[in-house]
């Protein structure tokens, strides 16, 4: 017999009194607990569309009635558990909206969360919801690709769920992109672009980093579904790199610029994408990694080299190549004050370690800078690096063929969610961006909207989210 409730509620007060009652019951088995769970959620929908739920603030605030009810304090597994099935075989879309923002808000502040939705095999159903639901409202499409890309940046997911993303899927997140206006504050713009950031990170560790239970003997490529399309119908989607170059010039939390930079590197690592930009987009990106490059603290090694793997197949690959060559003196200047020893220089960049000098030293061999076309690669390094692509693209690599040492590098760079890249002669962003709100509710609601997270004029990110500190995309050194 199906559960039902019933309720006649006078203002939106008693709304509120209503829905801590229900949060307050105490259970001690697990059909109590199932009975409370299905009230809960039968209030909150039918109430979702009416007078009292107006904004997502309110659907965050019904979530937090629940994940800081002790009950929820009492019962988390189980509960958690409860929901992740709810995902799994509900189908309205009131249940999904706040099922998704219970996973959501819960997840940010306990990884625990998304590592049992990836266990339970949540990715594939996520896919289906994203490409099923874009017609049942923008709020809750909006939340299943946070919820996506928060599950996926915190830990490898599996091969098997990566296998199963079609084409057709891929080519809609970018369609979106060109299908809503060319301000990148557009609330839709940001979460849908850093879901085609993160399966291209997952695509890149599925086949650079692999887990120590992957065959090495396993011959069958995972395509580069992201790659893949820019490289046959990147003249289509313009606006999706336009916009990554623009949010790369506001980010300020390093998980965020290693994922931008991790795309980058393959485009202009790939043959057939080396011209996906258009020339004075590129130009911008040459004064972006410029000014990071002077302004990143000196701790920021790891960040430092990734930037330099980028700035070399830039420089070489793609139209900057030709004349007339874009701050070409600018550039040779900055290359030779990173390796340069004594007076100011060293000063500004500190003792430079050999990484470095090895990073800096391609790039001044590339032929428009040196002034000699001929003399590039002349260690080697760089050889076999317009394969890379190939090998991402997951198509045409002959056995034994291996990418550079710079893809494994670039793809095993990872940091923690939430941390902020620190700014020379500047203080540290504010850590609590929502003001408004308090506890686990600013912070689960600090990363919302089209705004890039932080941003280098002062817009921040939390650090204080809970972190694993087993997780897979956790900051490693230079190897």
């Amino acid at each position: 017999m199906e559960f039902e409730v019933s309720y006649q509620l006078d203002n939106e007060q008693q709304f509120w009194d209503e829905l801590d009652d229900i949060v307050s019951a105490q259970c001690q088995t697990h059909g109590l607990i199932d009975d409370a769970l299905r009230s809960y959620i039968t209030f909150v929908t039918t109430y979702k569309a009416e007078e009292y739920l107006h904004t997502e603030y309110d659907l965050a605030r019904c979530s937090f009635k629940l994940l800081e009810s002790a009950l929820f304090s009492a019962h988390k597994d189980y509960i958690r558990r409860q929901i992740v099935f709810s995902l799994l075989e509900d189908d309205s879309p009131d249940t999904l909206h706040l099922i998704v923002a219970l996973l959501l808000f819960d997840g940010r502040n306990n990884e625990a969360t998304f590592e049992m939705m990836n266990e339970e095999g949540i990715f594939p159903r996520l896919v289906e919801l994203i490409y099923g639901q874009k017609d049942d409202g923008a709020g809750l499409h909006r939340m299943l690709l946070e919820l996506l890309y928060e599950m996926s940046r915190i830990q490898r997911l599996r091969r098997q769920d990566l296998i199963l993303i079609e084409d057709d899927f891929v080519q809609y997140l970018f369609q979106i992109i060109e299908g809503l206006s060319d301000d990148v504050n557009d609330p839709y713009h940001y979460p849908v672009i850093r879901v085609l950031l993160i399966l291209n990170e997952q695509y890149m560790v599925s086949a650079h980093d692999p887990t120590p239970s992957q065959n090495p003997n396993n011959t069958t490529n995972l395509t580069n579904k992201v790659i893949k399309t820019l490289f046959t119908s990147g003249s289509r989607y313009k606006t999706f790199g336009e916009n990554i170059i623009l949010l790369l010039n506001r980010e300020s939390e390093t998980s965020l610029q290693l994922l931008i930079l991790k795309l980058l590197y393959l485009i202009f690592t790939t043959p057939s994408t080396y011209e996906y930009f258009y020339t004075n987009d590129l130009r911008v990106l040459v004064d972006i990694i410029t000014r990071n490059l002077l302004d990143l603290p000196l701790s920021a090694t790891a960040l430092r080299h990734t930037y330099l793997r980028v700035l070399y197949p830039l420089l070489a690959h793609t139209q900057l190549k030709n004349p007339p060559h874009y701050k070409r003196d600018e550039l040779s200047r900055l290359l030779a004050m990173m390796t340069a020893t004594g007076g100011a220089t060293e000063g500004h960049f500190g003792a430079v370690d050999e990484t470095t000098k090895r990073l800096v030293g391609r790039c001044v061999r590339v032929g428009w800078l040196s002034g000699n076309e001929a003399d590039r690669d002349r260690n080697g390094e760089g050889a076999g690096e317009g394969k890379v692509g190939r090998k991402s693209l997951g198509v045409g690599m002959p056995r034994g063929m291996t990418s550079s040492l710079s893809v494994v590098e670039v793809t095993t760079q990872r940091e923690r969610p939430g941390v902020l890249t620190g700014s020379r002669g500047k203080e540290e962003p504010d850590k609590q961006a929502n003001q408004g709100l308090t506890g686990q509710e600013g912070r689960a609601m600090e990363n919302r909207g089209g705004g890039g997270g932080g941003h280098r004029e002062g817009i921040s990110v939390s650090a204080s989210t809970n972190l694993h500190a087993e997780s897979p995309f956790e900051a490693e050194g230079e190897a």
